[in-house]
């Protein structure tokens, strides 16, 4: 790297492979993974770690202050991880001392104008469609799928391979290997799709089918259905994760489409 139109601050740790295209700024307490590309006009501020193999693309600010009030200017960090694809004008803010870290991980793609506030976390794999926002301490999981303009609560917890419409108001929790559409958002089905293409076989995805028919189509509330599917459900890793989200979740979960 040897780019006299781009400023990158003497404390920024930057892998001798990396390109930084004109006019980008690096600021101090930056680290840069080997292999990765950074456009023109891009802006990476203190407390940015990036892995290897990442692509940013103009415009992108990335580990701003949170745009929270009670930051207090702690240090904080923005983890990125490898093979991350950034698209122009995406905003990704550093932690509070709420977290300490803003967290993106290995083969995400985001694409361009998304937004991702302080103290996320986005798992590997996930896709952030153009122009998402995220608000604060969200959980996104590995292979989840975000639809272009979807605004994202504070606080939500979006599952493993779920897959949300665009445009979506996403207030509640969105269960694993489900997609969510309608307004208010709500369950329209799994993502057997995404599962099939992703090494899933026809009997592993009729179990999850099985497993949100008790939970959304047989009128039980959320107690009855997983007493139920703990009950009859054999056993497995998706069954667990299943009950253990809706149990864990702090907002509730999203509504069944015919639900009142």
């Amino acid at each position: 790297m040897n780019q006299p139109l781009a400023y990158v601050h003497p404390g920024a740790k930057i892998a001798r492979n990396v390109v930084v295209e004109p006019f980008t700024t690096i600021h101090n307490n930056v680290k840069i993974g080997s292999g990765t590309w950074i456009g023109s006009n891009v802006t990476i501020m203190e407390g940015a770690v990036i892995g290897k193999n990442c692509r940013i693309f103009p415009g992108a600010v990335i580990s701003a202050i949170p745009q929270d009030l009670k930051f207090e200017g702690e240090d904080s960090l923005t983890v990125i991880g490898n093979d991350v694809t950034i698209r122009e004008c995406v905003t990704i803010n550093r932690g509070t001392s709420a977290s300490g870290k803003t967290v993106i991980g290995n083969n995400c793609l985001l694409m361009a104008t998304a937004h991702v506030a302080h103290d996320c976390v986005i798992g590997d794999n996930a896709i952030i469609v153009n122009g998402v926002a995220l608000g604060g301490h969200v959980i996104i999981g590995k292979h989840a799928i975000l639809g272009g303009l979807s605004a994202v609560h504070q606080f939500i917890h979006i599952g493993d391979h779920a897959m949300v419409s665009g445009g979506s108001l996403v207030r509640k929790d969105v269960p694993p290997y489900t997609k969510a559409a309608k307004e208010p958002l709500s369950y329209v089905g799994i993502n057997s799709i995404g599962l099939r293409r992703r090494g899933f076989s026809t009997e592993k995805i009729r179990e999850i089918q099985n497993i949100y028919r008790i939970l959304y189509q047989k009128n039980y509330n959320n107690s009855q259905a997983l007493g139920i599917i703990e009950a009859e459900m054999e056993a497995t890793n998706e069954r667990d994760e299943i009950i253990q989200f809706i149990k864990n979740s702090q907002r509730g979960i999203m509504k069944g489409y015919f639900s009142n």
